[in-house]
Order: C-alpha cells, then sequence, then structure tokens
C-alpha cells in the first residue's frame, strides 16, 4: 500500500520555517535572552543583533537602516502605514486611493479612516487585476495625502505597475505605500528605483517566523506613534522588539536574496506547467490573473458548475493542501472579493483554487496535484444539477 501523499501548496498563506532561520533565532530564545533597551552586556548583544537585522532588512530593498521599522507582521505594517501616515498629514488633505482588490488589512484600515471623516477612493482593477496608471493619476486630487497599492495580489497573483504608479504618485507629491508582503524576498524590490514610500512585508511568507514583519517608511514621511508606551523602533512601536523573530526574519531575508532569482525561474516553470496542464486537461476551467505579470509561484484558477470548498476537502483527502484564496478570510461564506472586482460572477468566484508552490514544490507534487484535481472536479460535477443541466443543454444545441 503507497504511503499517503502530503502536498503542500498554499504558501501563499504561511512558509514552513527554515531550519537556518532557527538555528539563528535559538540563542536569543536562550542564552542571549536580553533586552535590546538595556545598557548592560546582555541588552547590549541583543540590541547588536537587532542593528544587524535591520541592516539587513534595509538592503534587501535599497533602503537605510533607520527606515525600517519592526513589526509583528504584515497585517499590523499596513495598518501603520496607513493610519499613521493620514493622521500625520490630515491637516494637508483627508483623499486616499487604494485599488479594490487590496488584503483586507489595507481595506479595513481604509475603513477605519473612513469612519473618522477621511475620503477613500477604491480603483477598480481590469480582467487580469491590474490597476491602469490612467485611472489612477485620474484619482489623485489636491486633497490626496497617500495611495496604497499592493505589489503583487495575494490571492491571483498579479504584478502591479509599482514603479509607473509610484512615479505618478511622486510627480503630485503623494506619499506611496505599496503592501509588498507577497513579493518582498521573491521578486527585486528597490524603493528608489521604483518610487516607493512606504513598503509592509512580512517574514513567515519567506519562511520565516510567523508575527514579525516590517515597515519601510521613508526618510522624511511623517508618522506618528502607532503604538504608544515607550520609544522602541523610533517612536512609533511601543514595547520590547521581538529580538528572535527578527533575527530569525533577517537570516530568512539573506537566504531568501542569495536564491532570488534561481527559484523564481524554477517556479516559474513548474507554474506555467500547472496552468497549461488545468487549462488543457480539465473543461470549463479559466485562469484568474494576468498569465505572465504574475508571482512566481501562483496559480489560481475558477471550474464551473462547483464550490471550492468541496474541493478544498477532497483535495486534503487526498493529501493536497491549497485553498480557494487568502487565509484571513478563509472563515467567511463570501466569494472572493478579489474574484468579484476582476469581473467574475458569484457562482464561478465560489468555484475557486489558489495553488501556490514554494521552494520544497516539486515537478512530481504539482503533477500529483493537477491529478488529483481532475479527479476532485470530474466527481464534484457528476453531482452538480448546474453541471446535468450545462451538459443537457450541449447535447441540445449539437
Amino acid at each position: 500500500m503507497s504511503e499517503p501523499k502530503d502536498i503542500y501548496l498554499d504558501n501563499a498563506a504561511t512558509t514552513k520555517l527554515r531550519s537556518e532561520a532557527l538555528d539563528a533565532m535559538m540563542p536569543y530564545l536562550t542564552s542571549e535572552y536580553g533586552n535590546p533597551s538595556s545598557l548592560y552586556p546582555l541588552g547590549e548583544s541583543a540590541n547588536a543583533a537587532l542593528a544587524e537585522a535591520r541592516g539587513v532588512a534595509a538592503r534587501a530593498i535599497g533602503a537605510k537602516d533607520r527606515e525600517i521599522i519592526f513589526t509583528s507582521g504584515g497585517t499590523e505594517a499596513d495598518n501603520m502605514a496607513l493610519i499613521a501616515t493620514a493622521e500625520a498629514y490630515a491637516e494637508r488633505g483627508r483623499h486616499i486611493v487604494t485599488s479594490a482588490i487590496e488584503h483586507h488589512a489595507v481595506l479595513h484600515a481604509c475603513e477605519y479612516l473612513e469612519k473618522r471623516g477621511f475620503e477613500v477612493t477604491y480603483l477598480p482593477v481590469d480582467e487580469y487585476g491590474l490597476v491602469s496608471p490612467t485611472a489612477f493619476e485620474a484619482a489623485l486630487r489636491p486633497d490626496t495625502i497617500l495611495a496604497s497599492i499592493m505589489f503583487a495580489n495575494n490571492e491571483i497573483g498579479t504584478v502591479e505597475p509599482i514603479a509607473e504608479l509610484g512615479a505618478i504618485a511622486r510627480a503630485r507629491g503623494v506619499i506611496f505605500h505599496t503592501d509588498a508582503v507577497q513579493a518582498f524576498g521573491h521578486l527585486p524590490i528597490d524603493v528608489d528605483a521604483l518610487n516607493i514610500d512606504l513598503l509592509s512585508a512580512s517574514a513567515h511568507k519567506i519562511y520565516g517566523p510567523k508575527g514579525t514583519g516590517l515597515l519601510y517608511r521613508r526618510r522624511g514621511v511623517k508618522g506618528g506613534a502607532f503604538i504608544h508606551g515607550g520609544q522602541q523602533e523610533r517612536g512609533m512601536r511601543a514595547g520590547t522588539e521581538n529580538v528572535a523573530g527578527i533575527v530569525g526574519f533577517a537570516k530568512a531575508i539573506e537566504l531568501a536574496l542569495a536564491e532570488q532569482e534561481i527559484e523564481a525561474a524554477r517556479l516559474t516553470e513548474l507554474r506555467d506547467h500547472a496552468i497549461a496542464r488545468i487549462l488543457a486537461e480539465i473543461p470549463n476551467a479559466r485562469l484568474n490573473g494576468h498569465a505572465s505579470k504574475r508571482l512566481p509561484n501562483n496559480v489560481n484558477c475558477s471550474f464551473e458548475f462547483i464550490e471550492g470548498e468541496g474541493m478544498l476537502l477532497q483535495l486534503a483527502f487526498k493529501g493536497v493542501s491549497a485553498s480557494s484564496g487568502s487565509a484571513c478570510t478563509s472563515g467567511s461564506l463570501d466569494p472572493s472579493h478579489v474574484l468579484l472586482a476582476i469581473g467574475l460572477p458569484h457562482e464561478i468566484a465560489h468555484g475557486s483554487l489558489r495553488l501556490t508552490f514554494g521552494r520544497d514544490t516539486t515537478r512530481e507534487d504539482v503533477d500529483f496535484a493537477i491529478d488529483a484535481l481532475k479527479g476532485t472536479v470530474g466527481n464534484l460535477r457528476a453531482i452538480s444539477p448546474l453541471y446535468e443541466d450545462f451538459m443537457k443543454e450541449q447535447l441540445v444545441a449539437v
């Protein structure tokens, strides 16, 4: 009897902690346990580790060390970027521009600001999930203080024209933030070349520890304290820093950058292989997101006449871990706001699947998953009255 499969294809939700990152963290969980704000040697050692990690993070995106603020993750970094910045510039204007497909960490922060008197414009996207630079520029007003457009979408993988959008914002004097949680460590990022003023990232998307992230804030961009109670992180985020997590994050960044080019090419080949098989071998399937302007590891497809939840449960039974979209909304019965924004009707959006590959994913894993998916879709359609009606209509048409 063959061994049960255990194929993890949900790396956009979280990744497995790398052993090298864990090894780097261990001293700061045991012997090097000092508070980095303390002045004695144990504290100074922790502070030195913090400073070194800050330098690693800064160099990864072409920033200065003092421009890196460590956070508890991407969600906090997004909230800090929007709320602290909006409040700091409220006297200059109260208008913000974002897109309809942002992560909920941005959308809910915008909703929070709307309740406090700010106005938010939510830009539509095209059928591939791309924000139009023309529409972006048209949305900017004299009272626009901040724009936030994600680097790459966490559900459909589409990579936005960040350099062009950032240049437009820069020319109009608008602060430009990008949620780079899915792109950081996977795609080359230079904050100066891309005209980025604020950037969010998270460790657990690049094989680092959960509970650690960062906000890049360009020097000169104002922002008051987001968490109150101390002067840590240049007064923006009070509280003793998670030294072990930050050290693990830095190690994960170093490894991701060293492997980035080779790993991106490998994952792109697997991605395109999976997409080609799905579209060729499963009828009434469609690719969501841009075919080429997408993250190297992201496959998102919709399958007519079935529900995504049933698909995920059957795949899990066969040993394949996948998702239907953002892990942050996995408890919701509503269809993905991203899929609705790119024009999918509710019934098709409900039948979506996201496969996101990682450093342990092999071609054999991908082929097993696609074979399992074919059987799963066939099984679910066999008991679907919608599919039965569709097939009857096809026979009548013939």
